[in-house]
């Protein structure tokens, strides 16, 4: 009798954090209507202005989620599968992202040396290129958090097996504060030296230091390691649903508040560099309750483009100028509906490569190379590292 196989023990994972599911959804699409922002849309403008806060708040999520789901079981995690299964969801989706756009290259080698374009040719698919501050945006604008992703990965099963990290609650926010005002130091630095020279600095200001702040990972260590710092703080204590519900509506009027009336008169530096990682995290901790809030981005199109919201940050950008380098609203006859009809292909594209090409390819690379059986393949559907 053939001996059925038996299929490799799943890790053990924390419940779902629909809300923090939710609000990714709106992060990506702050982040598209922030590099192709709508006419008339004055009203929400503030919003879309401050988008380039969003890759901050994406870090934070990131570091929370997950010490959320491995800081209990961190001295049994092994590096080798954490790492399989985070690249089996980030690089597959990063490289349709790059093949998607191949004629961007063409337009790389108009504007580049020679040299340096082979460099970005040679460090893009590799994820090094954010560790250059002149090829950070090579081929791909957006995909330079890709690098700094890759390095906070790497680093994850190390950092949260410290035995420095308290167990105290107290001593928990502490070390939240201390990282933030971390993350605060090489934008103040900068500040201060002026290294580039600039003067009157937004978000199209462009000199190498700054894009070596705003583009090279190290600078967003700190971030992460206050999403840490927030994700054990979160196990260590007992907070109701309700005090949760407060935090959510205190924090997110807060930073709506910032949006609207501070920005404008707040150094770009300081804000690109986590001045509001404070009420991020509040809200973080906030949409971790069971309330009407978190249920409401539960709501099913919401949490659908939130699961999607990798294709979406990583497809946007390329997918708006293959669009264009095409003329296809113009092929089409609807370029009067532009730029509303490049917002629904944009969304319509990244859910469907979410659907068929971001799942199928991680499923199919988990259950080969990770949660596999030692006699015959498990066809399931096997969790996130």
């Amino acid at each position: 009798m053939q001996e059925q196989a038996v299929p490799a023990a799943a890790p053990e994972r924390k419940p779902p954090l629909p809300g923090l599911t939710g609000i990714r959804t709106f992060l990506a699409l702050g982040i598209m209507l922030f590099h192709f922002t709508p006419p008339h849309a004055s009203y929400i403008r503030p919003i879309i202005e401050a988008g380039f806060t969003y890759i901050s708040f994406f870090l934070l999520i990131s570091g929370f989620v997950l010490a959320y789901n491995y800081a209990h079981r961190a001295d049994t995690l092994k590096p080798g599968r954490f790492y399989a299964a985070r690249l089996s969801r980030l690089y597959p989706v990063y490289l349709l992202s790059l093949l998607i756009s191949f004629v961007m290259l063409h337009g790389e080698s108009l504007v580049r040396p020679h040299a340096e374009f082979l460099r970005g040719l040679l460090l893009t698919p590799l994820l090094l290129q954010g560790w250059s501050p002149t090829l950070a945006t090579f081929w791909n604008v957006v995909a330079w958090t890709l690098a700094t992703e890759a390095m906070l990965y790497l680093s994850f099963p190390f950092l949260i097996r410290l035995k420095w990290w308290p167990r105290d609650a107290k001593k928990l926010l502490l070390v939240f504060g201390a990282f933030w005002l971390c993350e605060l130091v090489l934008p103040s630095l900068y500040m201060l030296l002026n290294p580039d020279g600039l003067h009157n600095i937004d978000r199209y200001s462009s000199a190498y230091w700054l894009r070596a702040l705003k583009y090279t990972p190290l600078p967003f260590l700190p971030i992460f390691l206050a999403g840490i710092a927030l994700g054990r703080f979160h196990a260590a204590v007992e907070v109701s649903d309700r005090v949760k519900m407060w935090l959510t509506l205190v924090a997110t009027v807060a930073v709506l508040c910032i949006f609207y009336f501070a920005v404008p008169h707040l150094p770009y530096v300081l804000l690109h560099g986590g001045l509001i990682t404070p009420l991020f995290a509040a809200l973080v901790f906030g949409l971790t309750g069971t309330h009407w809030i978190s249920r409401a981005l539960a709501w099913g199109p919401i949490a659908a483009f939130g699961r999607a919201s990798l294709c979406l940050y990583l497809l946007h950008f390329n997918t708006w100028i293959v669009l264009h380098y095409f003329h296809v609203p113009e092929r089409l006859h609807v370029e009067r509906f532009d730029p509303w009809f490049s917002y629904a292909v944009m969304l319509l594209f990244a859910y469907a490569a979410f659907r068929w090409f971001e799942k199928p390819v991680q499923n199919f690379l988990l259950t080969r190379f990770v949660y596999k059986t030692h006699k015959l393949p498990v066809q399931a559907s096997a969790p996130l590292g």
